[in-house]
């Protein structure tokens, strides 16, 4: 069995990485998504285990200290997020196209140790649409909008970093380019699928 190439998802906060993420989940059900690890709580609707796996500190510090993460950050100044580095392993090996979702800092972290993984930027059509979006979110209290936009700055810079750029206007689109670029063949568009941003 060929190992499949693993393919790398970051963007800056708000893009709608999660919201792509899931519409693959929901369209294209033979990718695998890693789940990441997070000391956040979660937030309305998130399941453990499948959003994330939601760990105290101190568990993912010694996640961090036994070399259990593939990438891992401290994201915005606050909570720390990772990928377990085993399930990726397991899944490529089985030739299962796998999908990280993961912040800037990680993705350098994953073409460090993995430089023959496809990297993909996800981008906002606009600043104001990336702003208005993070607002609509309504998760974050203002001082953390700030905080978050201010991160999106500068992750925004780093677009040239990547092999591939697919601007997040209209989410069925973006996943359809996604999947292209995972060598994957798009499918149609259920009619009543609408998703917003």
């Amino acid at each position: 069995m060929q190992p499949a190439r693993l393919t790398v998802l970051a963007g800056p906060t708000a893009v709608g990485k999660g919201t792509v993420s899931a519409d693959i989940r929901a369209r294209y059900p033979e990718v695998w998504l890693s789940v990441s690890a997070t000391t956040r709580g979660p937030r309305p609707g998130e399941e453990d285990g499948v959003h994330y796996l939601f760990v105290g500190p101190d568990e993912f510090a010694r996640m961090v200290s036994e070399h259990e993460l593939l990438e891992w950050a401290v994201v915005h100044g606050r909570n720390s997020y990772g990928t377990p580095r085993r399930a990726v392993d397991e899944k490529l090996a089985a030739g299962v196209p796998a999908l990280l979702e993961i912040d800037l800092q990680g993705a350098r972290q994953v073409r460090a140790s993995m430089p023959e993984a496809r990297f993909v930027f996800l981008a906002p059509p606009s600043w104001d649409e990336l702003e208005r979006r993070l607002v609509g979110r309504g998760t974050e209290d203002a001082e953390e909008r700030a905080r978050r936009l201010a991160t999106a700055r500068v992750e925004l810079a780093a677009e040239a970093e990547f092999d591939h750029v697919i601007v997040n206007d209209e989410v069925h689109r973006a996943t359809d380019e996604l999947v292209r670029v995972m060598g994957l063949e798009p499918r149609p568009v259920a009619p009543d699928a609408a998703v917003r941003l």
